[in-house]
């Protein structure tokens, strides 16, 4: 089966790990992602059903509407995707609108539009909850046809919530896998663990969420978590079966700033 790609661009997309976790996951009717973020995992498996999970609303919005009305999105999304929005001035105008805008429809294009006109396809929000991630100067962004018109027909198999970990995993039922991405933990050990945290996510959720697979696999639903391999990823996952594997990553700008990295996958069963 050829490999699908998402429609976003994604900070720790797992599609060159898409294959590794798929032969990790057992099998199930129903795959559950808390942190389904580009979704790749997603496509690239072959569930009966899923339900996908995320703690951002402009994103589980744009997958709702995409799911629900797929040929109006793509063709209003089109429109978007035009020479005249590959300028820094509309796109920092654009990004002012999707600020303002309390409209789901509106949010999604400009939110994907911003994902492919903006630097790196990055997501962030300052603290008042403003979009402001920069104008990417990219040559000519790619619109992602194809790739949202297969995403918008898998996603029929899927519901899609704007929830925590917790709630999603607490969910699950027998007949069901749950395969977890949170954001890593750091690889370097000189990082202060007691403020550490991406995106909110704390040590502290770390630890909560190996709590909650380990619960989970007591319900009798088997939970695939993968994390950087460090001592603290061991410590908290000791009730699960650990695997670990080598990546390539980047960590830095330049090309020759790639090296392998220990990926952990750790199986509560």
């Amino acid at each position: 089966m050829s490999k699908s790609r998402a429609f976003l661009k994604w900070a720790g997309g797992k599609y060159k790990l898409a294959d590794q976790i798929a032969a990790r996951l057992p099998e199930a009717q129903r795959l559950i992602e808390p942190f389904v973020g580009a979704g790749s995992v997603f496509l690239n498996t072959d569930f009966e059903h899923y339900q996908l999970s995320d703690i951002n609303p402009d994103l589980i919005g744009l997958y709702n509407m995409l799911k629900h009305k797929p040929d109006q999105f793509i063709a209003d999304a089109a429109t978007l995707f035009i020479d005249a929005n590959n300028d820094k001035q509309v796109y920092y105008g654009l990004r002012a609108e999707f600020n303002q805008s309390t409209s789901v429809w509106d949010r999604s294009l400009l939110f994907l539009y911003m994902n492919r006109f903006g630097y790196n396809g990055l997501c962030r929000y300052n603290k008042k909850g403003g979009f402001n991630v920069p104008f990417g100067s990219y040559k000519k962004p790619y619109f992602p046809e194809k790739e949202l018109r297969f995403f918008a027909e898998k996603a029929q198999r899927a519901t899609f919530h704007c929830e925590g970990y917790a709630e999603s995993m607490a969910r699950a039922q027998q007949g069901d896998v749950i395969y977890c991405d949170p954001p890593y933990l750091p690889l370097s050990n000189t990082a202060n663990f007691t403020s550490y945290a991406t995106g909110g996510f704390s040590l502290d959720d770390q630890a909560l969420l190996a709590d909650c697979a380990a619960a989970a696999a007591a319900r009798g639903v088997p939970t695939l978590i993968s994390n950087h391999d460090t001592p603290v990823a061991r410590k908290l996952y000791h009730e699960s079966t650990m695997e670990t594997i080598q990546v390539h990553r980047s960590i830095s700008q330049t090309a020759n700033g790639r090296k392998k990295v220990n990926e952990l996958f750790a199986l509560y069963r």
